[in-house]
């Protein structure tokens, strides 16, 4: 059985301050500073409005993970990610569901450092799957 939350939408974006401008002329709320995932050499900002997360992705240069899906699909959404508490269990699961990771799981820098890993479902597109933050006994 999934353990699956969805946690945000992935939104693709050209120019990454523009964008923020423009979502927060609908009324989100930028609830993180850009962030650059140097990883995956992208810029990253979650939004919100009315309960909904967003995570404008775009890409830093042309070696960029992202820089041909925005070539392909504009500036539009693209991935729906969900947060689970059994990371490596579901991750597994997925796989023999159909899912196909197409990279590997690896920390996020705008996330705290949980490891993330994307999947394609030949039937759904692309999804990301996040592990759930732990909570250390000492806090």
């Amino acid at each position: 059985m999934l353990h699956l939350t969805i946690h945000h939408i992935g939104y693709l974006v050209k120019k990454i301050n523009k964008a923020v401008n423009e979502f927060e002329r609908l009324g989100y709320s930028a609830v993180s500073d850009i962030i650059y995932d140097d990883f995956r050499k992208i810029h990253i900002c979650f939004m919100e409005k009315d309960g909904y997360r967003i995570e404008l992705v775009s890409p830093a240069d042309s070696a960029s993970v992202v820089a041909g899906l925005l070539k392909k699909y504009k500036n539009s959404p693209y991935h729906i990610c969900y947060e689970t508490p059994a990371f490596d269990a579901d991750l597994k699961s997925l796989a023999e569901e159909g899912f196909t990771a197409i990279d590997t799981p690896t920390p996020a820098p705008a996330l705290s450092g949980r490891r993330v890993v994307f999947l394609m479902n030949r039937f759904l597109g692309m999804i990301e799957l996040l592990e759930t933050a732990t909570v250390s006994k000492n806090q």
